[in-house]
């Protein structure tokens, strides 16, 4: 039993990582009045980007620090589409997300003639702590993810940069008569943003499953932004949430596992109900929270200086 409970935590850690980098992008972006729903496809460019830079050069790291590059690319690219051109938010991100999935299937055709899945490649070894005879697995990039959201709250909260970012998602007009160049940071928090989803994207490929399939984002991306709303635009709370989702998505893969020892059954087709399970807890917890929560006023409001 206590072997069952450490590995469920190892899955949610590793489950959890990719959805807080990208929840932790996102408020930093939305609380500038940028909403960004191209997650999901940020996950999947450069979590492609980064297969392909490890598998040629046999180095996880440089993949890595590819990925995070491709999502600052991407984000800036958003970032442009919706403050500069004054585009509409929530097209462009539709836009960026299939881009991304035909890219990606592309890429595998014309690289590896497969269109599901890359050939193996390195991975970044996870820390493990021995308990009760088993690991207890523990990503480095979740440490990472921790630090960054800690750091994220006291930015936003406490500092003066972060007062201003918000007051560019409140009331941008109040935000450019205190002297603040409200594109200028909705753009610079859109990319920022862009940034910590590309290193969730590229964690997905060589920190948790060491290959890249077209589906490796499986709608992470709509969970993250769930977790924005769930944590009312709060970086410590979406901690909390990506851990709730994180183990939800944990459990629909490994529940089955531990009923099928238990019972002696052999799940098929029920397999894929367990599936639905990270999905239904999103939809529950949003359908719980969303008459509580309250959005940045100019949330996905373009600003047109007079």
């Amino acid at each position: 039993m206590i072997t069952d409970i450490v590995n469920l935590l190892s899955n949610t850690f590793l489950s959890m990582t990719p959805l807080l980098l990208a929840a932790v992008g996102e408020v930093i972006a939305e609380k500038s009045g940028v909403v960004n729903i191209g997650l999901e496809g940020i996950f999947l460019i450069t979590a492609l980007t980064s297969t392909v830079s490890t598998f040629y050069t046999g180095d996880p790291i440089l993949g890595l620090i590819i990925g995070v590059i491709i999502g600052l690319l991407s984000g800036g690219l958003h970032g442009f589409i919706s403050v500069y051109l004054r585009g509409d938010q929530i097209i462009a991100g539709v836009g960026f997300n299939s881009f991304a999935y035909g890219l990606s299937i592309l890429t595998l055709i014309f690289l590896w003639g497969d269109y599901s899945s890359s050939p193996s490649i390195p991975k970044i070894t996870p820390w493990s702590l021995r308990i009760a005879g088993t690991n207890l697995v523990i990503p480095q990039i979740l440490i990472i993810a921790l630090i960054t959201a800690i750091a994220s709250w006291y930015i936003l909260e406490k500092t003066g940069w972060g007062l201003k970012l918000r007051a560019c998602g409140e009331d941008p007009r109040a935000a450019e008569a205190m002297g603040v160049n409200v594109n200028k940071t909705r753009f610079y928090a859109t990319t920022i943003g862009g940034g910590l989803a590309g290193l969730g994207g590229a964690y997905l490929s060589i920190g948790w499953l060491g290959s890249f399939t077209r589906t490796i984002s499986a709608g992470r991306g709509f969970i993250a932004l769930a977790d924005v709303a769930f944590a009312n635009w709060n970086p410590l709370i979406a901690i909390i949430g990506a851990f709730i989702f994180g183990f939800a998505d944990a459990s629909g893969t490994y529940l089955p596992i531990m009923l099928q020892k238990m019972t002696g059954t052999q799940f098929t087709a029920e397999t894929y109900l367990f599936l639905t399970i990270p999905y239904l807890t999103t939809l529950i917890a949003v359908a719980a929270i969303m008459k509580k929560v309250k959005m940045p006023r100019a949330l996905g409001k373009p600003y047109i200086k007079e």
